[in-house]
């Protein structure tokens, strides 16, 4: 990245996009800040291209990786005067956010309907405010958060059908379509069952639980036991199962996919382990740890990767792994790090690196990743809270 470079908006809203725009970037240059290799100078131009519009606000607008929740996560990272007013501002608005969708939530679940994934999800839904508040320490509104995931753990009955309580009806590009009949279960990171997964089990790592925490910990974990496929070093999870799949209770398609942060086997096995950790079973973080190790190992898989990028590239990869192999139980998982990180390198060198600036799929992801890999400080350690990969 061009650290001298204006920032020039691309689409509205581009200034408060965690995922692909200036957020992203300001977040870079805060945590750099932070560890020496930069000054605020470098950080300035991206904090002003985030907060040059109005801020949105509108509780369906407000995702952690867009509007005002990305603002204020940004804004944590940057430890100025203006940065404290204005968090204490967004912060009180983002606790009445909270306090709608989940109004709007338990009164969907009353109803028996099925959730859409922006509903729970890391991207744009409670899970993803639910990390926001862990990271910021805001216990009344993270405990609410647990208390609704606990509720969307519960089984909903559909068409006569028993399905977990969070099968939605949407398709994977989060809105209803006739190509997906049913809806299906999400076992992703980002948009499935493993990001509420990460966040409780996180919650717990915190001392943050409320009744019936563990039990829906169990219960997350028991379907994904059900849709693993192989064992130790062969595990791998799908990212997705459909309808018809959960009806035969089998998978379509028995091959692993992309080694992905976002859907693939390396998040799912993160949450496993950190689910592994919070309810004191070693076997189950174990078999996590092994799944993964599995997967560095595998050629077939990592050729899936074809780009750099944090969400479903090397750098994601590098950066779950690492996190995985510092909580692990011993040091395989950290024996792939090296390799790891020649691929990444290697991919830069061969490819260049992505052509926009998000956290999420341009370079400021990138170069957080191996400013985590060289430097380890109090704030490297934890920019990734909004990845729930942080334990």
């Amino acid at each position: 990245m061009n650290h001298d470079a204006s920032p020039t908006p691309t689409r509205p809203g581009w200034g408060q996009s965690l995922y692909s725009g200036a957020a992203g970037a300001a977040l870079l240059h805060a945590v750099r800040a932070h560890t020496g290799e930069d000054d605020t100078d470098a950080l300035r131009p991206w904090a002003a291209a985030m907060v040059k519009g109005p801020i949105q606000a509108a509780p369906e607008a407000c995702g952690l990786y867009e509007g005002a929740p990305a603002v204020a996560y940004v804004l944590s990272f940057t430890h100025t005067d203006t940065a404290t007013r204005a968090l204490a501002t967004l912060d009180a608005h983002l606790a009445e956010v909270t306090r709608d969708r989940l109004k709007r939530a338990n009164a969907r679940i009353d109803r028996g309907a099925p959730p859409s994934l922006g509903e729970y999800d890391l991207i744009s839904g409670l899970t993803g405010l639910g990390a926001y508040h862990l990271h910021r320490g805001h216990r009344t509104e993270l405990r609410d958060v647990l208390a609704y995931l606990v509720r969307l753990t519960e089984p909903i009955t559909i068409e006569s059908q028993l399905l977990p309580g969070w099968w939605t009806s949407d398709s994977p590009d989060l809105r209803p379509s006739p190509r997906w009949p049913g809806g299906h279960g999400n076992l992703g990171l980002a948009h499935g069952i493993s990001g509420p997964l990460a966040l409780l089990a996180t919650a717990v790592r915190h001392g943050h639980t409320v009744p019936g925490q563990k039990r829906a910990i169990i219960r997350i974990c028991g379907w994904l036991d059900q849709w693993r496929d192989g064992t130790g070093s062969r595990a791998w999870w799908p990212g997705l199962v459909t309808r018809a799949e959960h009806r035969r209770g089998a998978l379509q398609h028995s091959v692993p996919g992309r080694p992905s942060w976002c859907y693939g086997t390396p998040g799912i096995a993160r949450a496993q382990q950190l689910a592994g950790i919070a309810l004191g079973d070693r076997d189950r973080q174990r078999r996590a740890e092994q799944a993964l190790a599995g997967c560095l190992a595998d050629d077939q898989q990592l050729a899936q990767l074809t780009d750099a990028s944090l969400c479903h590239g090397w750098a994601g990869l590098v950066q779950t792994a690492s996190r995985t192999a510092a909580d692990a139980v011993d040091d395989e998982l950290a024996a792939h790090l090296p390799r790891l990180r020649a691929r990444l390198d290697e991919h830069l060198d061969h490819s260049g690196l992505p052509d926009g600036v998000g956290l999420m799929d341009g370079t400021s992801g990138i170069h957080l990743v191996r400013l985590t890999d060289r430097v380890n400080t109090a704030t490297t350690a934890s920019w990734d809270r909004c990845l729930l990969l942080a334990g």
